[in-house]
């Protein structure tokens, strides 16, 4: 369980997934070795399906979005998440739905792609960042739990999710890649190609992913609006003139229509223009271990309107066509050096800036019903108004230090300063600009034991987190949110037993709450709970498996449930795996939950009401016919249960489909998965 310092893994973060390791995840009834990458190779997958990977550091969850799971995602970032013992994901239809880890959601969750920030643009959260993430197009994302990092950016008050890409090298010329397609039912596909080819010198990288699926079908038969269609590409090209440097540049494009059943309009447009620049350089001296430079640019152009994906319903002899086009343009950049202030110490430094600003535009038009043609609505040639400007600067310092041979300290500090422009001409703040100062730091102390396989940490962490737009759109003063979080826990890393747990109690002072009247205030907040997992190796070929997460919440200001939390989920599976052949079975159980605060919640959503437990049970075999390739069948909500998340949206009445009073999830979903994989 020791984990030293040594002068290899002095080159590596801790939190990243870059050395090779072999890292054990649980199956539906299971657990099977998946190798976390190398630098030098991408993944070769001959692995079965993953229901949720366990904690092996602390506070830290890998899992590879390329591998096939059960009960099967969506194309977005939010529905992969949800996999992961802590989180939900709220439901506006088949995808693009928002990630929710232990009750906190939106700007309290941060996350990066490559590195990269990409803020959506509808004050509704209809395209949340997640809904940018295509997952088979990364090699890897990490969760680090709670304010226990300040060096992806401020505000973590939640959390913090990263989808990687490793660095690709090429010892010897070569090429190398892998390719998924997935069909399933109510219309599902998916296609995912990822290529690399180069030499020592220089390396091209390709990705592309394009999701499809219908409207899907309820447990008790009930047709929800939820049709969708997603792609997306990314290009990188490398400059490795030497084993120590990297130089990279990307471009990423990606595209998207998206039928939604909690709201009047649909998204006709999720259009992403990015682009990228890294530099990375290794041992610069003895005591400069390592340079890192990014810089990127994204550019969201979202499109939602009331006609593309559903009829317009005449109101008073008129058809009214509405159409609303959010943008948002987010630049940022950062620097980090890793350095050796002592032999046993790795202290990374840095600054990073992030700027980001809104505009919007929208057309009505009244149309009379017996006009018999709808209108020509040009949304381009009406002119942008300028809405907010938050320009953020942050400074951060990260050690890591051995104590001894089984004792290590973890900690950090961070300052941030955000800038606020508001270019509104009416509402909350209009023509008003200020600025927040917060900061950020946590200690943490881990100990491994030599002759157990056990690892215990406590860690204590504080972080602030300012009024994000979405929040300032319902009051632009709000006071930035602290959380000062206790997390404890352990690991046991054994070879026929794996387990971890996680404690975590949370003091949420200025905590921002939102209701259902587009109002927000600060109010004060308290919130503990668990994360456990467990894999056993019971016998040749067979593995039990098993999750938990719980968490509650007070609203301590006033003397009620805080809103938004999900109810107690256990996760429990059985699999048969000869290497060849697997079979496996999961048992999803959650409780009901009536601790409710109605009317009240976050910018994703609202509290509604209590709802009752559930328990949906699924099915999945695999098998392998050869090195590298895959072949995976399954079926999911296997006796069609009729059931909804407690995080959930209010339907919507969607002309031409039932009315619904929340969104509930899809019955009875058969799939089938090929994956192959050529080194």
């Amino acid at each position: 369980m020791k984990k030293t310092i040594s002068e290899n893994s002095l080159r590596n973060n801790r939190s990243g997934v870059a050395q090779c390791a072999i890292a054990y995840c649980i199956l539906p009834l299971g657990i099977l070795p998946l190798c976390a990458v190398a630098a030098e190779r991408t993944a070769v997958l001959d692995e079965v399906v993953v229901t949720a990977p366990p904690a092996l550091d602390p506070l830290t969850v890998r899992t590879d979005p390329k591998a096939p799971r059960q009960p099967v995602p969506a194309q977005d970032g939010a529905d992969y998440l949800k996999n992961i013992p802590g989180f939900s994901s709220v439901r506006k239809g088949g995808t693009s739905g928002d990630p929710v880890f232990r009750g906190q959601a939106g700007s309290r969750l941060n996350l990066t792609m490559d590195g990269e920030s990409v803020l959506g643009g509808c004050g509704m959260r209809m395209d949340p960042p997640t809904a940018y993430v295509y997952p088979e197009s990364f090699d890897a994302i990490t969760v680090l739990k709670g304010p226990q990092t300040v060096l992806h950016g401020g505000g973590n008050v939640a959390g913090t999710v990263l989808f990687e890409r490793q660095p690709t090298r090429f010892a010897t010329p070569g090429a190398r890649g892998q390719a998924s397609l997935m069909v399933g039912s109510f219309g599902r596909n998916d296609v995912a190609a990822d290529a690399a080819a180069g030499t020592p010198e220089a390396y091209l990288r390709g990705n592309a992913t394009r999701s499809d699926a219908n409207d899907y079908t309820t447990g008790n038969g009930t047709v929800v609006h939820s049709s969708y269609t997603r792609w997306s590409g990314n290009l990188a090209a490398g400059w490795t003139p030497d084993p120590d440097t990297r130089v990279e540049i990307t471009l990423d494009r990606s595209d998207a229509r998206a039928a939604y059943a909690d709201r009047s309009l649909d998204g006709a447009k999720f259009a992403r223009d990015g682009y990228g620049f890294k530099l990375e350089r290794l041992r610069l001296a003895p005591w400069l271990d390592k340079l890192e430079f990014q810089a990127y640019h994204n550019y969201v152009d979202h499109v939602m309107d009331n006609f593309s994906l559903r009829p317009v319903v005449p109101v008073n002899n008129f058809s009214y066509y509405q159409v609303s086009n959010p943008d948002r343009t987010t630049d940022g950049a950062r620097l980090a050096l890793q350095l050796i202030p002592a032999p046993q110490a790795k202290l990374t430094a840095g600054l990073d800036y992030q700027r980001n600003s809104h505009t919007l535009r929208a057309i009505t038009r009244a149309v009379p019903i017996n006009s018999g043609a709808a209108p020509y609505i040009d949304i381009d040639s009406k002119v942008r108004t300028p809405d907010m400007t938050f320009d953020n600067t942050g400074a951060f310092a990260e050690l890591a230090w051995e104590l001894g041979i089984q004792d290590r300290l973890v900690g950090g500090l961070r300052s941030d300063r955000l800038e606020v422009r508001n270019d509104k001409s009416s509402g909350s703040g209009a023509k008003a600009s200020l600025s927040d100062r917060t900061q950020g730091a946590f200690l943490r102390y881990e100990r491994d034991f030599v002759e157990l396989p056990v690892a215990l940490f406590a860690g204590i962490g504080r972080a602030e987190r300012p009024a994000d737009w979405w929040e300032r759109n319902r009051d632009f003063y709000l006071k930035p949110e602290s959380n000062t979080q206790l997390d404890l826990g352990a690991i046991w890393n054994g070879e026929r037993l794996r387990a971890s747990l996680s404690l975590f109690r949370a003091a949420l002072n200025d905590y921002i709450l939102v209701r259902d009247d587009n109002t927000a205030r600060n109010i004060d907040a308290s919130t503990h709970g668990l994360e456990a997992d467990l894999v056993w190796n019971l016998a040749r070929h067979w593995n039990l498996s098993g999750t938990l997460a719980w968490v509650h919440g007070d609203n301590r200001s006033d003397g009620v449930p805080l809103a938004q939390m999900p109810p107690l989920e256990g996760r429990f599976g059985a699999t048969y795996d000869d290497r060849r052949f697997s079979y496996g079975a999961l048992l999803r159980l959650v409780a009901r939950q009536d601790r409710v605060h109605i009317g009240y919640g976050s910018i994703v959503g609202q509290d509604f009401g209590a709802t009752s437990g559930f328990a949906v049970f699924s099915l999945n075999a695999a098998y392998r016919p050869k090195k590298g390739a895959l072949i995976s069948v399954g079926v999911d909500n296997l006796f069609n249960r009729h059931y909804a998340e407690h995080v959930n949206r209010a339907g919507s009445a969607v002309p031409g489909f039932d009315p619904i009073l929340r969104l509930y999830e899809p019955g009875r979903n058969l799939w089938m998965k090929v994956n192959y994989a050529l080194d």
